[in-house]
């Protein structure tokens, strides 16, 4: 049953988009975006999307344990060449401030940034690893996720008995956890979330905040089962969820799904991510466009769009909104 005064609409089914298949254009007015000096106008722009100004917060690229259809250097080409204003590169087991720095020095016209994700290979809920990161030079490292493929939540639910990283005892935050809230504030870094429970975000949020965490994410806040109301809750905190094009295309969730959360909570609850890399898959930003392509076909606004895929991205890196 759905919670009162939040209905996710009936679906409506929609053909899976192809790589310029849309005539669509991401095109702005100035009343819309007072300061989006790369926004493109319609004019000259029919037949694709543009990505100017966008920001991808889950790009994943190689080297990698795991197959990655293109290494660091050549995503942030990819990215730059089709507009982006910023990539977020993102590796389960190992940091990538330092490779984000490496690939700035080889990429010219984009930003890019890297982070680090508290699973196993790193030692965990590690604030050490928290600490190195926010000190590596070249200034790169902005995020940092909670567990991903080694969270609790994640483990369990997938059965089979691996071992996990814990973030909660007896429902309160471990001191651990603590410390690298106090870490992500002291250095101004964005907390994300990782693939905790929706229950175990909603109790570490307002810890986070105490503790002067200025900026959360909520990693592709579906996949984790979020209800309605959750996301409800969530947004009310602060905190930015993420809705990522990769699992509406392997058939994860619908167009519609996206849809009905934004029409139900605003977009400016959400951000907008490719969460691409994988060998076979579509490269971040053909992945982005045809996410841009199917939300216009599906009637979000240029606007809604700009927030989700421009301006929260933006402030979750810190950056000033586009």
């Amino acid at each position: 049953m759905e919670p009162a005064g939040i209905r996710f609409a009936r679906p409506i089914r929609i053909r899976p988009v192809l790589a310029g298949a849309l005539a669509v254009s991401v095109a702005l007015g100035p009343a819309a975006l007072p300061s989006a000096a790369g926004a493109q106008g319609v004019a000259g722009s029919e037949g694709s999307v543009s990505l100017e100004g966008v920001i991808d917060l889950h790009v994943h690229a190689g080297p990698d344990s795991r197959p990655r259809s293109v290494d660091d250097i050549e995503a942030a080409r990819a990215a730059r060449d089709a507009g982006l204003r910023a990539i977020l590169l993102k590796n389960h087991f190992t940091m990538t401030a330092d490779r984000a720095a490496v690939a700035m020095g080889q990429v010219e016209g984009i930003e890019i940034f890297g982070g680090v994700v508290l699973n196993r290979a790193v030692g965990g809920i590690n604030p050490e690893a928290v600490r190195q990161m926010a000190t590596f030079s070249g200034g790169r490292g902005k995020v940092v996720w909670l567990p991903t493929f080694d969270a609790e939540h994640y483990v369990t639910a997938a059965g089979g008995g691996a071992p996990y990283v814990s973030i909660l005892a007896e429902g309160e935050p471990l001191p651990a956890v603590q410390e690298v809230f106090a870490l992500i504030a002291e250095h101004d870094l964005t907390l994300a979330m990782g693939h905790s429970s929706p229950g175990e975000v909603l109790r570490l949020i307002p810890e986070a905040k105490r503790l002067g965490v200025r900026r959360i994410l909520v990693t592709h806040v579906f996949g984790q089962g979020a209800t309605p109301e959750e996301m409800r809750q969530m947004a009310a905190e602060g905190a930015i969820m993420e809705i990522d094009w990769l699992a509406v295309y392997n058939g994860g969730r619908t167009i519609d799904d996206y849809v009905s959360a934004i029409r139900a909570l605003g977009a400016e609850a959400f951000f907008l991510s490719s969460d691409l890399g994988q060998a076979g898959n579509p490269l971040h930003a053909e992945g982005l466009r045809d996410y841009i392509a199917a939300l216009r076909e599906a009637g979000v606004s240029d606007e809604e769009i700009d927030v989700m895929a421009r301006r929260n991205p933006a402030r979750l890196l810190g950056l000033d909104p586009w």
